[in-house]
C-alpha cells in the first residue's frame, strides 16, 4: 500500500504569516484612530450641551457678542476724536451698579455753539423744540461703530438731537447684558430724556438687536398707559419659531434631547418676541430694510410689517425697502441719499 507523502511547505506558510502579521500591524493604528475619533465625537456632543447648561454666559455672549468691543483702542469718552465735534459723553445710572455710557449729539446747526460747552448746556438744549432720537444699536461693538456714527450724523444733519447709549456690558457700560436688563436700560434713557425735553418729540430708532429692545420697551411703556411718539425699526428680526443659532442645532433634533438639554434661550430669556410686541404697539412705526440684508431676510420683515399693519393700520405703519443692488446689507442704510427724506417725512407725520 502506497502512502501519500505530505510535504509541508514551510516557505509558503512563513510568507503567509508575515503578510497576515503585517496586515494586523497596519490595521491596528487605523482602529486606534477610529476609536479615539469616536470617543472625541462623543465627548464633543455631550460636553457642549452640558457647558451650555452650566455656563449660561456662553449663550449670553453668543446672543450679544458684547465683549467684542470694536473699533479697538477707542476712547469712548472722547467722541470728538471720531469727528463728532458737537457731541458730549456722559454716564447714566439705569439701576444700582449699572452705569451706561451715552453720547448726546446736538443738531448740526448748533455745532459752533456747542464748542467747549459742558454737560449742563447739552441737557438744556433738549428743550429747544427739536425732535430727539434715541438710537438703540445692535449686538457686537460699541456706540463708536462706523455705521452707528453714520446714523447719528444723518439725524443731526436733519436738525435732531441724537442719544446713543451702550447697553449694560457694552463699550464702557458696566454690568452684563440680559433681555430684561437692556430693556430697562432703554426705558431709563427714554425717561431721562422725557424729563428734560419738554414737549419735543422723542423717537426710538432700533437697529438689529435694538429692534427687539425697542419693541420690548414699547410694550413695557404701553403697559404703563404711555407710548413712544414714534419707532423706527431698521434691520429687524423675528425670533418666533426659531432655534438658538450657532452650533446648538444638532442635539435638538435627537429624540429626547429637548428633555435632557432644554433650550438655553429659555433659561437666558434671550427671546425678544418682536412679532408679539408689534401686535400690542400703538405708536407709529417705520420699517427700514435693505433687500440684500444677509442677516435678516426681507421676506421676514415684510411679514413683520403686515403684523404691525393689522394691529394698527397702513397710515400709522410704513415700510421703506432699499434696493439690494445698492449693497447696503445689514448695516449700510445710513449711506443712502434718500434716507433723510424718508426719516423727515416720518417725523413730520408724528
Amino acid at each position: 500500500m502506497t502512502r501519500k507523502r505530505v510535504v509541508k511547505q514551510h516557505g509558503a506558510s512563513s510568507a503567509a504569516s508575515k503578510v497576515q502579521s503585517r496586515v494586523q500591524r497596519d490595521e491596528a493604528p487605523s482602529r486606534w484612530w477610529l476609536k479615539r475619533g469616536l470617543l472625541a465625537l462623543f465627548v464633543f456632543f455631550m460636553l457642549v450641551p452640558c457647558l451650555q447648561r452650566t455656563l449660561p454666559e456662553l449663550i449670553q455672549h453668543l446672543v450679544y457678542t458684547h465683549r467684542i468691543r470694536v473699533p479697538f483702542f477707542t476712547d469712548l469718552s472722547r467722541p470728538s476724536d471720531l469727528s463728532l465735534n458737537h457731541t458730549v459723553n456722559m454716564y447714566l445710572t439705569s439701576e444700582e451698579g449699572i452705569s451706561l455710557g451715552v453720547w448726546h449729539t446736538v443738531p448740526e446747526s448748533k455745532w459752533k455753539e456747542a464748542q467747549g460747552k459742558d454737560l449742563a448746556w447739552y441737557q438744556n438744549t433738549l428743550r429747544d423744540g427739536s425732535p430727539v432720537c434715541i438710537y438703540l444699536h445692535g449686538n457686537t461693538g460699541t456706540r463708536a461703530a462706523a455705521h452707528r456714527i453714520g446714523v447719528a450724523k444723518v439725524l443731526s444733519a436733519l436738525g435732531y438731537h441724537v442719544l446713543v447709549p451702550d447697553y449694560r456690558g457694552f463699550g464702557d457700560s458696566t454690568g452684563e447684558p440680559t433681555e430684561a436688563g437692556v430693556t430697562t436700560d432703554a426705558l431709563y434713557v427714554y425717561n431721562w430724556v422725557k424729563e428734560r425735553s419738554g414737549d419735543s418729540l422723542v423717537v426710538i430708532w432700533g437697529h438689529s438687536l435694538g429692534t427687539g429692545v425697542a419693541t420690548n420697551a414699547a410694550v413695557k411703556l404701553h403697559d404703563q398707559g404711555r407710548s413712544f411718539d414714534g419707532v423706527i425699526l431698521e434691520g429687524t428680526f423675528n425670533t418666533k419659531g426659531q432655534e438658538m443659532p450657532v452650533f446648538t442645532w444638532y442635539y435638538w433634533r435627537l429624540p429626547g434631547s429637548g428633555y435632557l438639554f432644554p433650550d438655553p434661550g429659555e433659561e437666558n430669556k434671550a427671546l425678544f418676541p418682536s412679532e408679539e410686541n408689534l401686535k400690542k404697539m400703538t405708536c407709529p412705526i417705520l420699517f427700514l430694510h435693505s433687500e440684500d440684508d444677509h442677516l435678516a431676510p426681507i421676506q421676514t420683515v415684510q411679514e413683520m410689517y403686515e403684523v404691525a399693519v393689522r394691529a394698527q393700520n397702513a397710515e400709522r405703519v410704513k415700510m421703506v425697502p432699499f434696493d439690494g443692488s445698492l449693497g447696503y446689507l445689514h448695516n449700510g442704510l445710513y449711506r443712502d441719499p434718500h434716507l433723510p427724506d424718508s426719516l423727515q417725512k416720518f417725523v413730520l407725520s408724528l
